[in-house]
């Protein structure tokens, strides 16, 4: 067992010193935190809007498993960032 002894530091000292360390921890993690955001769902109408295209198109892709549909109920949903995530970038030259 290891032994730890703090020569000329009282209890008060080592418990402030301990705080400002964890405070800056702290600080340090919240420069770099970023919140989690809430999956945005689309409707078809939506997905078909945003990448401009028809409601065919957006089917099709469906079939296709191109884009990830969601049911809930008797509703049909996309999530944004599936969408955004099947669009691929092209390769130059």
């Amino acid at each position: 067992m290891q032994q730890i002894q703090f020569i000329q530091v009282t209890p008060e000292q080592l418990q402030k010193s301990i705080l400002e360390g964890v405070r800056n921890q702290i600080q340090e993690l919240k420069k770099n935190f970023q919140p989690k955001e809430p999956t945005q769902f689309l409707t078809r109408s939506q997905v078909a809007e945003m990448l401009q295209i028809d409601l065919s198109t957006v089917h099709n892709w469906t079939k296709k498993s191109i884009l990830t549909a969601h049911q809930i109920g008797g509703r049909v949903y996309y999530k944004r960032s599936e969408v955004e995530d099947a669009m691929v970038e092209l390769k130059k030259g």
